[in-house]
Formats: C-alpha cells, structure tokens, sequence
C-alpha cells in the first residue's frame, strides 16, 4: 500500500510528464527542405578555374575576355560543351580563369568581378534540376601552379642554376598541403548550397577533377626556346613527375572527405603535352598551348598583364579529349578513376593510381 508522500511523489511525476509532452508537442514540426522539382529541366554545372573555363580554347564568351576586368575566359569548346549528354540537359559552366577556392565558395576574399560561383549555383536550383557538379580548384591556392611555371621560364632565361625546381622541390609538399582545407571549404560550401536546396548527397554527383601536366620531358629541342616551351630540362622534369602527381593526390584526399567523386587527370596528357609533336606538321597531337603571346593585348595597359594569360593551357582538342573521359567517369558509378591515353589519340578511364609524386 502507497503511502501519502509515495502518493503525493508520483502524481507530481505525472504531472510532470504531461505537461513535458505538451510543451513538445506546441513546438512547431520542423519543415524539411522541399525535393527537387522532377520538372525542371537537367542541367550539369562545372565550377572552379581555367582547367574548365575553358582558358586556351579562345573564342571567349562576351564579356569574360576583360570587359569590366572580367578575365575569366570561358570558352564554348570548355569541357562542359563537349560533355556527350542528352540533349534535354543544359551545359552551365561557372569556372572563372584565375579562381581560387574562395571563389568557389560563399564567401570569396575580396571583391572578385565574378562573384561566389557557389552563389550562382543557387540561383540556378531554382530554375535547373541539377545532375552533376564538376569542380576543378586548387592549383591557383598555394601551389600557384600558374606562378611556378612562370617561374621556371625566368629560369630558363636567365639560365639559373638548378632551374626554378631546386627552389621549389623543398616548399611544393607544403603548398600543396596548406591548399588542402580551402579546397574542402570550397566543396563544403557547394555541399550546403544543394543541401539548402533540398538535394540529397544520391539526387546529384559532385565530381573533383584534377590537372593534367601541360609539359613533359619530351620538349623538342627546337622548340625548348621562346619560340615553343622555353623551359629547362630538369624543371619539366619536376613539373611533370613530381608536383603535378603531388597536387592531385592532395584533391583525392580532399574528394574522399568530402564524399565526392575523383577524376584523377594527372596523366591525361602524356605524349600530348606541349611542343612534343614530332614536327609541324603534326602539332595537331599537342592537347595543350606552347608559349602564347596575344601581341594586340600587349598595345593596351590593361589587358596587357593577360597576353600570355592561354600560355600551357589545353587547347580545343584537349578539352575534347578530357569531356570524352569525364562523359564516361559522369554516366558510370566508379567513386575514383583516372584519364589515361588511349594509344589511339583518345583518352580511357582506369584505376586512379596512388602516385606520391616522387622525383
């Protein structure tokens, strides 16, 4: 038999509890983000910097040629134009020549002309139903991938012994290593944004798409000159088996965290990199730019910081050759492959080889 305290003890306890559950049950149901509209049209999106902007192709898009200091150079032969894709699927390209991971994001340093491509992708969830995300950032960090090749072409004229790869063999692990978290706030952000927008991580693919060594060792004598590629042998040499694998094996780690897909092209171009075609006459074997002056651009103060902006970027058939592999990487379900030479001047997906980089 209960006692009066025992008594008195569980009806405050029951009193408790209900009124527990009422106050939970006057707290307002929280609404989740609605689904993708299933009736708006497809669209694929690449984000990032030249590598899909489309920088070397020429024939640049109105107004991303200088205009307002625009330079983000998008091309109409960037990778995402050349994607096989049905045709009811609209081509969106965001990637800016020059971009950085912070303008990748939603909070870009500074006042870049070309905003947040993070942002812009939200405005496009509203009218596209996206499918896939491809993101090429990185190189333009840190690394400054740009920076170093202009690096060793000072070398080579200035005949520096060494070459730029002995300043730069010791500092390249740690660039690469400091580009890491930028690059993974960037995708975080591109994340939030298709999240926000009621995406499910299963509703669309985010790819990460590295670089491909536009040199090799293979220069042409001939051509290892301001006429073609005016670098030194031992500084190709570096770029090409050494910081070029370093760098994409840093955005696999990043893709990995994050989840995304990884598309490693760091052996895209081998036997096609710039000025290694036999002679002239088979230049058309080359996928990237040799040393490229826009000498017009050179008359004008302001545009002539940007005459060599195309210098050792893919060209139209490069770009070709890397939407073939990403087509394929797009309607496949591997987490992780690599662009490879096909032997028929074609490009095949394989394993991602887990290059360190060494040499």
């Amino acid at each position: 038999m209960w006692t009066r305290p025992a008594k008195l003890t569980a009806l405050l306890l029951a009193v408790s509890v209900f009124a527990l559950v009422l106050l939970v049950s006057d707290r307002p149901v929280p609404t989740p983000p609605p689904r993708p509209d299933p009736q708006l049209p497809r669209a694929v999106v690449t984000m990032g910097d030249s590598t899909l902007s489309g920088e070397g192709a020429g024939d640049y898009l109105p107004g991303t040629n200088g205009r307002n200091g625009n330079w983000c150079h998008r091309s109409p032969e960037a990778v995402v134009h050349q994607l096989r894709l049905p045709e009811d699927v609209t081509r969106i390209n965001l990637a800016c020549s020059g971009a950085g991971a912070g303008q990748v994001g939603l909070t870009p340093p500074g006042d870049p002309v070309d905003g947040s491509q993070a942002a812009r992708l939200a405005e496009l969830t509203e009218r596209y139903r996206i499918t896939d995300v491809v993101v090429a950032v990185g190189a333009n960090d840190d690394p400054d991938f740009v920076g170093v090749l202009d690096a060793c072409v000072r070398a080579w004229v200035e005949r520096a012994e060494g070459g730029c790869s002995r300043r730069l063999r010791e500092r390249w692990p740690e660039r690469v290593e400091n580009m890491r978290p930028k690059v993974s706030e960037a995708l975080s952000d591109v994340r939030s944004v298709m999240h926000r927008a009621g995406y499910d991580r299963r509703d669309y693919s985010l790819v990460v798409q590295s670089y491909a060594s536009p040199v090799a060792p293979g220069i042409r004598p001939d051509l290892q000159n301001l006429s073609g590629c005016p670098l030194r042998t031992e500084d190709v040499r570096w770029v090409h088996r050494t910081a070029v694998p370093q760098l994409s094996a840093a955005l696999r780690k990043v893709a990995r965290a994050q989840g995304a897909r990884f598309l490693d092209l760091s052996r895209a171009g081998n036997g096609h990199e710039a000025c290694t075609a036999d002679s002239a006459a088979t230049a058309e074997t080359e996928w990237f730019r040799r040393l490229s002056v826009d000498w017009n651009s050179l008359e004008h103060e302001e545009r002539a910081p940007h005459a060599m902006q195309e210098s050792f970027h893919p060209n139209a058939r490069g770009y070709a050759r890397i939407a073939d592999c990403l087509s394929e990487f797009l309607t496949g379900s591997r987490r992780s492959a690599a662009c490879v030479p096909d032997g028929q001047g074609g490009l095949r997906l394989a394993g991602s080889a887990r290059v360190s980089g060494q040499g």
